[in-house]
């Protein structure tokens, strides 16, 4: 399917999705540029070579499609830091991070002056190149060779047409972790870079904001305001605009909110992601007896993208309904009322003209049937009790007085995992706000946790919520939660991510601003953008001129940044938002995208106080 590059120069980078965006930035600025300005003869084709590292392939294999890049004259993709083929009549193209070993990569290509690996190299960095690996560029003998040597700011991997993600899960280390206190500062340095490029892509030049709770996060905000000021030096439109001016970038640390990542999610997304072994978004399962299927969860899966936010409880049924509905409009014949996986790969069989569909609708059966097979009869019973320790109330609304009662038989059964026992003690002891030392061993006995486990319960203090606590425990503000009794619909999903909060209230102008400032202060639009309305015909003129103009107006967005990673829960969020807030858009991210078992993971790596054995 093709997809079309907006290349008129009226298509302004307005709420496009995220991975359009960044996909047209590499066809254009990247690829074409490079074509237009040293393609010998106009026209005609000349192939190259693109090289990538690895955080470039990420963006790369997200945004375009192979074809797409060899219509423009690219033969083969390559990795910078493999050993690879010389190609010495050719030229390549170099999209890489500035990093040691991309550039000692670039350079070592190069090394031989009659021998080189491509004739020449098109070199764009993805983020602003240090000084002295820019020096040492050019005193190397790959200077020569270099024609175009270029920054095209997309430190960032577009994860979904709303979500980004920085591919930095290490941020979670030198954030957090107390033996990493030398190196945060440089981390945190390449953040707010990444950060900076990701609004610089989107066109914004937001207000920040930031959780002061937690101290390094207005350092945080402090540098990604510097490397704005620098792009908005060079380019001085960006961010301008009356809409434009409304846009905030919210940091949040990720001790905000450790319930999110901890609770099982019963939504399709962020359950499969939890419950099921998928790497980077690949789902393998039996399609037909002794037949192994891998599929993409992608945003190119229209079925996925309706359904990934959608508890589970409608998965099921959507599916059925949909493929039922599919079937009559082609007329085929289906066995049956309920359609089975054997049915549909006889179907497929049948029919090779719809195998495409039909593949489709077995993959998301068998994704949902897998999530079931888990929660029926394992992790509904942990649902409730993680629910009611989460929102201190049970599915009525009674406050609970006594979680003991509920989680002691959790803790107790040899049927439920170590990793699921320590995520209801985490939760147990955030719904108290930090518990002694002597009921933490306690629960530890009970649920029998292994010694190289219990520093997970422990580390969790390193994101300054309360852990162990004697008579010094910290004094924690809690946000006030909105209420959204009506909006419930299950009671093992009552619980709300708290981002969902803040977003709202945000856009609403009720965030509390001792809790989350601005830095330096909120933006106030230009006056010179500003056309003036009168306040009689201000509609009037308004819906006048937008049926005219092709142009979408541009809508203010809320950029949610979360140092730790984000769960699917809160990516959930962002959508859910969006829609609500009709001219709004959310753009919500992390260092990294975030299971519960990844998170501790995480807060396992993340260094104890007094632990000696690190």
């Amino acid at each position: 399917e093709h997809r079309t590059w907006n290349t008129e120069p009226g298509h302004r980078a307005d709420n496009m999705a995220l991975k359009t965006l960044v996909g047209n930035k590499i066809m254009n600025d990247v690829i074409r540029a490079t074509v237009a300005a040293h393609n010998k003869t106009p026209g005609r084709m000349e192939w190259r070579v693109l090289v990538v590292d690895n955080l470039s392939m990420k963006m790369v294999s997200a945004c375009t499609k192979m074809h797409e890049l060899s219509a423009e004259g690219i033969t083969i993709v390559e990795t910078v830091t493999k050993k690879r083929e010389p190609m010495p009549a050719m030229e390549a193209i170099y999209l890489i991070t500035p990093s040691e070993d991309s550039v000692r990569g670039l350079m070592g290509d190069f090394t031989s002056q009659n021998r080189t690996t491509y004739k020449a190299a098109h070199v764009y960095f993805t983020e602003a190149c240090p000084e002295e690996r820019f020096k040492e560029i050019c005193n190397s003998l790959a200077a020569k060779r270099i024609k175009t040597l270029k920054e095209i700011n997309i430190a960032f991997t577009p994860y979904e047409s709303q979500i980004f993600s920085l591919d930095t899960p290490d941020a979670f280390q030198f954030y957090y972790n107390p033996q990493r206190a030398s190196d945060r500062s440089a981390g945190m340095e390449k953040l707010a870079e990444q950060i900076a490029t990701l609004c610089s892509c989107l066109g914004e030049y937001p207000s920040i904001r930031y959780r002061a709770d937690f101290e390094r996060n207005v350092e945080l905000a402090q540098m990604v305001q510097q490397k704005l000021d620098a792009y908005k030096a060079d380019e001085p439109t960006m961010g301008e605009g009356p809409e434009k001016a409304k846009t905030q970038l919210i940091i949040l640390d990720r001790g905000f909110d450790t319930t999110s990542p901890l609770l099982h999610e019963l939504t399709f997304q962020a359950m499969a992601f939890d419950l099921l072994d998928i790497q980077n978004d690949v789902y393998k399962y039996e399609a037909n007896e002794g037949v192994m299927k891998e599929v993409i969860l992608d945003e190119n899966d229209d079925l996925w993208v309706e359904l990934r936010h959608e508890h589970i409880a409608v998965v099921s049924q959507t599916v059925t309904k949909k493929l039922k509905k599919f079937n009559a409009e082609k007329r085929i014949q289906s066995s049956g009322d309920k359609s089975s996986m054997r049915d549909l790969s006889k179907m497929i069989k049948a029919m090779p003209q719809h195998q495409k569909e039909l593949a489709k609708f077995s993959t998301h059966f068998a994704l949902a049937e897998e999530c079931m097979k888990t929660y029926q009869g394992y992790i509904d019973k942990l649902c409730k009790v993680e629910q009611d320790l989460a929102m201190g109330t049970d599915a009525e609304g009674e406050k609970i007085k006594d979680h003991m009662r509920n989680i002691v038989p959790i803790l107790l059964d040899q049927n439920v995992t170590i990793n699921d026992k320590i995520r209801i003690i985490l939760l147990y002891i955030q719904s108290k706000n930090g518990i002694s030392e002597e009921n933490l061993t306690k629960l530890i006995q009970h649920a029998q946790i292994p010694p190289e486990k219990t520093c997970i319960i422990k580390n969790m203090q390193n994101l300054g919520v309360n852990v162990v606590v004697g008579s010094n425990r910290k004094k924690i503000w809690q946000m006030k939660r909105r209420e959204r009794v009506s909006e419930q619909t299950y009671q093992t999903s009552r619980w709300t991510p708290q981002v969902k909060d803040i977003i709202e209230d945000a856009i609403e102008d009720k965030l509390d601003n001792n809790h989350f400032p601005f830095l330096g202060g909120q933006r106030q639009a230009s006056s010179m953008s500003q056309a003036p309305t009168s306040a009689r015909y201000g509609q009037w003129h308004k819906d006048k001129k937008d049926q005219t103009s092709s142009q979408s107006r541009s809508h203010p967005r809320i950029i949610a940044f979360i140092v730790g990673g984000c769960s699917f829960s809160e990516v959930r969020a962002a959508y859910e938002v969006t829609r609500d807030k009709k001219n709004w858009e959310i753009v919500m991210g992390g260092s990294h995208l975030l299971t519960p078992e990844e998170f501790l993971e995480n807060i396992k790596e993340v260094g104890g106080f007094t632990q000696d054995e690190d």
